[in-house]
């Protein structure tokens, strides 16, 4: 019987990657995005199934909860990647309400969208089954507001596993370095900024999200049933600290 997985941000970058990977192995896979044209287009992609569903609002993580309920029984491996670098906050409030957005959209986007989403389907989550959350090397190194959300996500973690673990569940965390081909930079990748995150690794070169996918394939597989509350680092051997 094939693993049952579920994908969020599973339409680009790492997440789409991932889902890639589970999809090849012949998982029945689910994957949600926030927007109907990236959701359907990665889902014939890959032949898997979509649900538009925005991550930070709680009554469409509900819809989805629902909808998986009609649907599945179980559920085999969950997969957080939604998430992302949120666009500097501009306005006419002032510069400490900017603050405050800049903030809590990174929270909401970076944090509460892996605890929400398990929440909602915790219930469903099988013995032998796996929770796997999209971290990233800022949580260590200065990231401001998105590496402090993702700080928190590791040690929410850790209490998910401990929570999970007599059930059969593991919950990790991928922290993952700088990842070429993926929409996190948006327009603010430059040659020289690309050309830095290279000179930090051991192995000079970008993480591909391929690397990130198989990763999350391991944590999934029988072969890392005793590996739980952890933080991965994928990073080529970049500094984690500055």
């Amino acid at each position: 019987m094939p693993r049952t997985v579920l994908i969020t941000g599973g339409t680009s970058g790492i997440g789409l990657a991932t889902a890639a990977r589970f999809a090849a192995d012949g998982a029945d896979v689910t994957v949600t995005g926030r927007r109907q044209e990236t959701v359907e287009r990665a889902a014939k992609e890959l032949g898997v199934r979509g649900v538009v569903c925005d991550a930070t609002e709680t009554g469409q993580i509900e819809a989805l909860a629902a909808r998986l309920g009609d649907t599945l029984d179980t559920l085999d491996v969950l997969v957080n990647a939604a998430g992302g670098l949120p666009p500097a906050v501009t306005g006419d409030g002032s510069p400490l309400d900017a603050v405050r957005a800049q903030w809590e959209t990174n929270w909401a986007q970076n944090l509460m969208t892996a605890v929400l989403t398990t929440t909602a389907v915790r219930e469903k989550l099988a013995p032998g089954g796996t929770v796997i959350s999209i971290g990233s090397i800022g949580a260590e190194r200065g990231g401001g507001a998105y590496g402090a959300a993702k700080a928190a996500l590791a040690a929410w973690n850790a209490f998910l596993s401990a929570e999970l673990g007599p059930r059969g569940v593991t919950a990790n965390v991928i922290a993952s370095g700088y990842v070429e081909n993926t929409n996190f930079f948006g327009d603010g990748m430059t040659r020289e900024r690309h050309d830095a995150l290279v000179a930090e690794t051991h192995n000079k070169r970008a993480g591909r999200p391929e690397e990130i996918a198989e990763t999350a394939f391991f944590l999934a597989s029988p072969g890392a049933r005793h590996i739980t509350g952890q933080t991965i680092h994928v990073n080529g051997g970049a500094f984690t600290t500055r």
